[in-house]
């Protein structure tokens, strides 16, 4: 495969481990994102004694004082608003049907959101992403928009680029200013999202993936849709998001070095 340098020219070639030769398998990609994302979802759930702190009460028997035997109406844990006497001014409460009632089945904070995936499977699901971002048809069918030299490797001077300008004029000199535009148009969420701290949708774009911790880690930080990851911290979410094979994924030499001589993923 090609190496590209960051003026946009060739200035070599390299072979792909194996690790790029895995057969694609959507369905393993899919449940190693689902269980990323499962164990890191927060639990929740209602407080046992929610809509049960009135003072209410259900009285079956037939002559109890204060009960609601033989009124006509039906059999509702009340409790009493004032009274005269005998007679009783009720309110139903604590139960599901009435104003301020627990729920019937709420969320309950026991349960057990995380899914488990086995070692084997998550590595193979990596490589199977990992093959997936080479493929044009798969990254065409994600929504990326490809440079017509897609796929290639990019230099390692990249990983050394400090600012952020610096990061975008290189990317845009191979290749990548349309799909730069088109991650760069966010959108208005629908519903209440937008009162909760996540007022805008962002797409997905091009993934980066470097050797070794680097200033392209910073540079690149502030640009809209990029990620930009280590190579030994890849996962299934990163080159898949939404499940969905086929990320464009730039790689530098030395990340492409790092997979082979550690063979990680295997």
């Amino acid at each position: 495969m090609k190496i590209i340098g960051i003026e946009g020219n060739a200035t070599g070639n390299k072979n792909l481990p194996v690790q790029f030769n895995e057969e694609i398998r959507p369905d393993l990609i899919k449940r190693a994102v689902l269980t990323i994302q499962t164990n890191r979802r927060q639990r929740y759930g209602a407080s046992p004694d929610a809509g049960k702190r009135a003072s209410a009460k259900l009285s079956r028997r037939r002559h109890d004082y204060r009960g609601a035997y033989g009124i006509g109406i039906s059999r509702v844990p009340r409790k009493i608003m004032s009274r005269r006497g005998t007679r009783m001014n009720w309110v139903g409460a604590f139960a599901v049907g009435t104003v301020g009632g627990r729920r019937a089945h709420p969320p309950k904070s026991e349960k057990i959101w995380e899914k488990k995936i086995n070692k084997k499977e998550s590595n193979k699901a990596v490589r199977s992403a990992i093959a997936a971002t080479v493929s044009s048809e798969y990254v065409k069918e994600h929504g990326h928009l490809l440079p017509k030299n897609y796929p290639f490797i990019i230099d390692n001077k990249f990983e050394s680029l400090e600012k952020t300008q610096e990061v975008i004029k290189a990317l845009e000199k191979i290749g990548i200013k349309e799909e730069l535009e088109r991650v760069s148009v966010k959108k208005v969420r629908a519903g209440k999202g937008k009162l909760r701290g996540r007022p805008y949708k962002t797409r997905k774009g091009p993934l980066i993936v470097v050797g070794k911790d680097c200033s392209l880690v910073k540079s690149a930080k502030n640009i809209s849709g990029i990620d930009v990851v280590e190579a030994k911290n890849l996962n299934a979410e990163l080159l898949a998001p939404g499940a969905k094979p086929g990320r464009l994924t730039l790689w530098t030499a030395s990340s492409i070095d790092l997979i082979e001589k550690e063979r990680l993923f295997t």
